[in-house]
């Protein structure tokens, strides 16, 4: 299969739970349109819910992003497990960047991404996963890593 016939596929379930909650994921996530938007605002809602965490004490946001990373290092898929543990460093600085204006920054950016989500979600005509299970809201970040793996020809 050629690496770009890959990143089309779509994901096969396996015994892994990960890849079972990437494949049950996808089935809402079909539209391209809808999955550019989840690809921009994905990363926009996870910074921004850093950003408000942090806005309210810096230890909530370290509680919620350690929380985070032991929900992914449960899943055994260790290449989503480095490269969130790269991700929420790079989201923890970008939140120490934006000092004072940490909560107005973060509270827009939540805002104006999840009004993008729910218009991919109009469009795609399926409601958001999360609505069914709380936990699709850590999967959306891999479904958005495991495409972008799978362009780059790699396999968590």
């Amino acid at each position: 299969m050629t690496p770009t016939a890959e990143a089309d596929a779509p994901l096969a379930p396996s015994d892994r739970k990960v890849d079972r909650l990437l494949a049950h994921y996808e089935e809402s996530h079909r539209n391209p349109t809808n999955e550019l938007i989840h690809f921009v605002a994905i990363p926009a809602i996870m910074l921004s819910i850093v950003g408000l965490l942090f806005s309210i004490h810096p230890w909530v946001a370290y509680g919620f992003v350690s929380a985070s990373l032991v929900y992914y290092a449960l899943l055994r898929a260790p290449a989503f497990l480095l490269t969130m543990a790269v991700l929420t460093v790079l989201s923890l600085a970008l939140v120490h960047a934006m000092g004072g204006l940490v909560l107005l920054i973060s509270a827009a950016m939540f805002a104006v991404a999840w009004v993008f989500q729910f218009v991919g979600h109009r469009i795609e005509g399926k409601k958001p996963s999360f609505f069914e299970d709380i936990q699709y809201l850590w999967v959306g970040p891999l479904f958005v890593l495991s495409r972008l793996f799978l362009k780059l020809g790699m396999r968590w």
